[in-house]
Formats: C-alpha cells, structure tokens, sequence
C-alpha cells in the first residue's frame, strides 16, 4: 500500500519534543514583547490624560481666580442692591460647575481605558502555566 511507504526522514520523538519548546520559548518571547508594548501604550494614554487633566486644572484655577475677583465686582456695579458676600456666591457656584465639568470629562477619559493588559496577561499565564506543567 502506498501509505505504508516510508521516506526515512521522519523526525524523533527527541526532535519534535525539542520544536515543541522551541515554539513554546518562541510564543513566550512574543507574548512578553507584546505585554511590554501594551504597557507602553496604556503608560502613554496615562500620562497623556494626566496631562490634560493637570493642564486643565492649572488653567482652571488660575483664570478662575482672576474671573471670580472680576466678576463679583462687576455683579456687584451692576447689581448694586445685592450683597457682596452672594455676588462672590454667585459668580463662586458658576465656577464651581464649570470645574467640575472638566475633572468630570477627565475622569471619564481615565475610565475609557485599562492601564492593565488582561488579554495578554491572561495569554501569558496560560502559556507559563503550559509551559510549567505540560499534563494538564
């Protein structure tokens, strides 16, 4: 029968064993390289919220102050019958809403992502865990 014909090139159980580390090493190698990478990116999308965060904050609380100051007395020029004390409340609480919007924005900019590679992570323990304890 033409299946029982041999070639004599086939490979020993040594050999095939050895190929079997060999992509096993190979696959551990690409999945640490792509576990490092992700962190990279997910470091990179960090500190580029952080930034606009901090950036954002700044801005905010430095024009804020001059805003407040410029505008409780101009509420008070134009509205002569108020109170100081609820100019300063009033202009204060516009303020206040205004900051919360952007540490909101960038709350939910954090959120949009997972600084943390689960797939990967998840993809290396399994092969680690193959790799280790071959049975199971």
């Amino acid at each position: 029968m033409a299946n029982d014909l041999h070639t004599g090139h086939e490979p020993s159980i040594t050999g095939l064993v050895t190929g079997i580390i060999n992509d096993a090493q190979d696959l551990l190698k690409q999945q640490l390289a792509m576990f490092k990478q992700e962190i990279k990116d997910d470091v990179r999308k960090t500190k580029e919220a952080a930034l606009a965060l901090s950036v954002g904050l700044g801005i905010l609380v430095v024009g804020g102050l001059l805003w407040c100051v410029m505008l409780v007395h101009l509420l008070s020029w134009a509205l002569p019958s108020l109170p100081l004390w609820c100019c300063y409340g009033i202009v204060g609480l516009v303020f206040v809403a205004g900051g919360g919007g952007l540490l909101y924005a960038g709350k939910r900019r954090f959120e949009s992502f997972n600084p943390l590679p689960e797939q990967s992570v998840g993809a290396l323990k399994e092969n680690v865990q193959w790799i280790m304890n071959p049975k199971k």
